[in-house]
Parts: C-alpha cells; structure tokens; sequence
C-alpha cells in the first residue's frame, strides 16, 4: 500500500501538550459500530495508520471490542508511538456512573483491557447531567486524581451540549474537549466553542467531521435511508446542496468535508471512524487532495451553513 499521511501537521493539544496528528483515528469503526471488523482487519488499521504518521487513537468501552483490539496492535512496541485515549461513564457494564468509584473502575478496565499502564487522555464521555461530573469525588476530581498519580496524562469531556462543554472549560478541570457533528461545511455551531477554548488553552478534537456519513459523497438521501441516526431536515437540504455543488464542480466531497476541519486552526485533531487500512488511505488522500483556489469563499457563498 503506498505512502499517503507522512506529511500530517502535529499539533499541541493544547495545555495537555500532547502533540497529535492533526487527523486521528476513532476507535468506533475498529469495535464493529459500522459493520463487523476480523482481529486482522483491526490490527492491520491500526498499525497502517500509525505507519502513515497517525499518531493519535481514540476509543471508549462502548464500542464494541475496540479497546481490546487497539490494544492487540499496539503490542511489540507501538503503544510508545501512539497518543492513546479512551473514555470513562459509557462501559457497558458501568453506563452512565460518574462517580469516583465508577471512573476508577473504568480507568482500571480500560488500562486492562488495552493492555498498557497509562492513559494519555480520558474523557468524560455523554453524561446526561453535569451534576455528578462536576460534584465533589466526581468524574472530573476522580480523572484529577489520577492525573496527579501519573495514571493518565490529560483529562477532557467529550459530548454533544455546547453549554456542558462551557462549563466544563470555565470549570478549569479540563485539558481537552471533544465535540462531534457540529462543525463541518454544513455545520458550524461549534464556533463559540472553539473560541472559548482557545482562551483558555483547551485543546479541541473534532468528531464525526462527516456529519454521521452524510457528506462522504454519496447521494445524501440514500445515506440517510440507511443511517440509524436520522438527519433534520435542514441537514439533509443542506446535505443536497452540497452535493450537488461538490458534482458540478467536480469536487470530492469527502476531501472538502475533511479539509474544513483540518483548515480551522483552533481544532487540533479531526477523527476519523475508518475500520480498515484501505479506508484509512483513502481518507487520507482525501485530507490531503489539491481542491481548488477559492473554494472556502464559494463554499461560504452558499449559504448552507447552520451557524447557531
């Protein structure tokens, strides 16, 4: 399989200041969430990534057995070369426990489970209260604890809410924030986010950049046929309208879906749910395909972008 990714920007995570590639790998796609992934197929994911400068992967105990194969590849020495980071309150087994005991609980699985002794970054992940996360012995002092003991490196949320993610960068606990599906070109209602993270220096991951697989460059009403999370009906207008603009043009979809995140230097990594190594290659010939001069201004021109 030929070189594609040897050029991704490392970028600092922000006061975490773990440097990441600027495009990452979600754990989703590994742990059989789109579709059933062999041990082989994992395996082989992961280490191609990581060959093509991928140095970051992301999990959580909810998806599928992600954790457990990420761990299978990072084994003979490659887990020194990975920013690895997973996530607490979703464990099947544990779901929605946020408290001291019940993030302890997760950490020590994960660390089983991955097979390593130490967490780069762990997110506090969809809560659907910030009340236990933010009380005393809750998620985040349990995440501040074993930060202190060197167990984990940086500790973050990762949900939906924009509100719960102010709070938890005004709170003062968190390193890192991740948010999904709301900052892409049809998307941009994580842009007081971003600002809000960049004051204070908290680093920003970028999930689902595709919009759940709406703007990969197939015909937005198929796809929403067939996803389980159904599209509004403003994403799915403003999913045609970018379609048809990308064929006109003769534009790649997927490549201009991606390269809006990976433009936007206030996002200091954009995942990407692959589950094989020919889906990693292919989406980073699209993160680093030529796209015209003056797209951004024309994309902006058509006014498709759901900006609050």
């Amino acid at each position: 399989m030929e070189q594609q990714g040897k050029s991704l920007p490392r970028r600092r995570l922000g006061r975490s200041n773990l440097e990441v590639s600027a495009l990452a790998l979600g754990g989703a796609g590994l742990g059989g969430v789109y579709g059933d992934v062999s041990d082989a197929q994992a395996v082989e994911a992961v280490r191609y990534a990581v060959s093509q400068g991928i140095n970051f992967v992301d999990t959580d105990a909810s998806y599928g057995d992600s954790e457990r194969k990420i761990g299978l590849a990072l084994r003979g020495g490659l887990r020194n070369q990975v920013v690895l980071s997973t996530k607490v309150g979703t464990h099947p087994d544990r779901r929605g426990d946020y408290s001291w005991d019940g993030v302890h609980w997760n950490v020590e699985n994960s660390l089983r489970v991955l097979g390593t002794d130490r967490l780069d970054l762990v997110l506090v992940h969809d809560p659907e209260d910030m009340g236990p996360v933010l009380a005393p012995r809750g998620a985040f002092d349990a995440l501040q604890s074993l930060k202190a003991q060197g167990v984990i490196g940086a500790v973050g949320l990762g949900q939906r809410s924009h509100e719960w993610h102010r709070q938890a960068i005004e709170d003062g606990r968190v390193d890192v924030i991740l948010t999904y599906a709301d900052y892409n070109p049809i998307r941009t209602t994580a842009e007081d986010l971003l600002d809000a993270a960049a004051r204070h220096d908290v680093g920003v991951i970028n999930g689902s950049p595709l919009d759940f697989g709406l703007l990969t460059g197939r015909d937005p009403d198929e796809t929403a046929r067939q996803m389980t999370l159904k599209p509004s009906e403003q994403d799915l207008q403003s999913a045609r309208r970018l379609y048809q603009w990308c064929r006109e043009r003769g534009l790649p979809e997927k490549a201009v879906a991606l390269q809006f995140s990976l433009r936007e230097p206030r996002i200091h990594a954009t995942l990407i749910g692959a589950k094989t190594a020919d889906e990693i290659a292919q989406d980073l010939r699209d993160a680093a395909a030529p796209l015209p001069d003056g797209i951004w201004d024309e994309l902006g021109a058509l006014d498709i972008t759901e900006t609050e």
